[in-house]
């Protein structure tokens, strides 16, 4: 196939919809359910949980294909902008043109397009969604920490729980040896506990997902086969842990397995149900991974010279602006750019050792490049 490169410029200030074409307000991260999906060219529209059908709907309606969906922080966001870039300008100022069977009869040649982020414009977009998504997620997780008005029944014993969310987190997992992680990892809660309560409520196994006659036979099932956990294949609930948001190399299902500090002291043998993953910390700057953060931190000192603890102290840096810098770093560096000097380079490799070269890699930009919400 032949392939035409997209042009590369950015043709105006990027800018999102504030509502939806139809004036309705704009939907919310804590129900993916109701938010749609536009086609880009015409009227056509799905709810986002059956985004493979209007991706099917691009395909073959109108010969488009949108590279790396999943990796598309805020799809219905990125498809309502592009939606008014098409009306603006053709199809063909954005997209890559794909040419099937270009070496046979004209006649049966057909053009396909991709948008991607070889755009200049579509990179940005796509990073700025990430961004903004992130903030809002943090955000959310900031009112739940500081949330004193938490009230809720134990999903096993129907105990009440009312103040902090982590008091009822934590005694499930002490007294009944079912825990979703630390409560720091988790953000909608109340969405996450009532995603798990309907499950149980339907007779339905939180693991194998099977469902029974009675809530006796549930319990008795979950017991006996140490299915006092949650599904690791269920990507339902990735949408519950920071950790998915903030690309740091770890996902939910790992989450599950660190070391429950505040539990500790506690030896009760029912937590031989679970089977812990090894926690992989990924380095920024190498592909090196580590079983705890403390690991990597050692080994970006020493193997990059990268010390963020001492950036941490000297900027006096809190928790949400540690995570915006981490993801800076490696977004930079995943684009070939040194993070320092903003040089642009052909290649991660290249980049990298620029950075040892130029000992740039305690080199920061200003703040406002970094720490501000997009």
């Amino acid at each position: 196939m032949a392939v035409l490169h997209c042009q590369d410029s950015i043709l105006e200030p990027l800018c999102f919809p504030e509502e939806p074409a139809d004036g309705t307000s704009a939907p919310s991260l804590q129900c993916p359910s109701a938010e749609l999906l536009v086609c880009l060219f015409c009227p056509e529209s799905v709810p986002l949980q059956q985004k493979d059908v209007l991706l099917k709907h691009l395909l073959l309606e109108h010969k488009l294909v949108v590279a790396d969906v999943k990796l598309v922080a805020d799809l219905p966001k990125y498809m309502l902008y592009w939606k008014g870039r098409f009306l603006e300008q053709p199809v063909t100022d954005f997209c890559s043109v794909i040419k099937t069977n270009s070496t046979g009869p004209v006649e049966k040649q057909e053009d396909y397009f991709l948008l991607c982020d070889v755009l200049p414009e579509d990179r940005i977009l796509r990073e700025r969604l990430q961004q903004k998504r992130l903030e809002e997620v943090l955000e959310q997780q900031q009112q739940e920490r500081d949330d004193s008005s938490f009230h809720r029944l134990c999903m096993f014993c129907s105990e009440e729980f009312a103040g902090n969310r982590s008091s009822l987190l934590n005694h499930m997992a002490r007294e009944h040896s079912f825990s979703i992680g630390l409560p720091d990892n988790i953000v909608y809660c109340n969405q996450f506990l009532d995603t798990l309560q309907s499950k149980l409520d339907n007779l339905q196994c939180l693991y194998c997902e099977k469902t029974f006659r009675d809530k006796t036979t549930l319990k008795d099932h979950m017991r006996k086969k140490a299915h006092r956990r949650i599904n690791a294949t269920n990507c339902e609930y990735d949408r519950f842990y920071v950790i998915n948001y903030l690309e740091l190399g770890k996902t939910w299902e790992e989450v599950q397995s660190e070391d429950d500090r505040e539990l500790v002291d506690d030896e009760d043998d029912d937590w031989s149900d679970w089977r812990a993953h090894p926690v992989s910390a990924v380095c920024l700057f190498c592909d090196h991974q580590s079983e705890t953060m403390d690991q990597i931190y050692t080994h970006m000192k020493e193997a990059h010279g990268f010390d963020l603890h001492k950036l941490r102290t000297e900027l006096n840096l809190r928790f949400y602006q540690q995570v915006k810098l981490v993801n800076f770093i490696r977004r930079q560096i995943h684009q070939s750019r040194c993070y320092g000097c903003q040089e642009r380079f052909a290649s991660r490799d290249d980049v990298l050792r620029h950075i040892v070269a130029e000992g740039h890699a305690m080199k920061l930009p200003d703040p406002s490049t970094w720490n501000q919400p997009q």
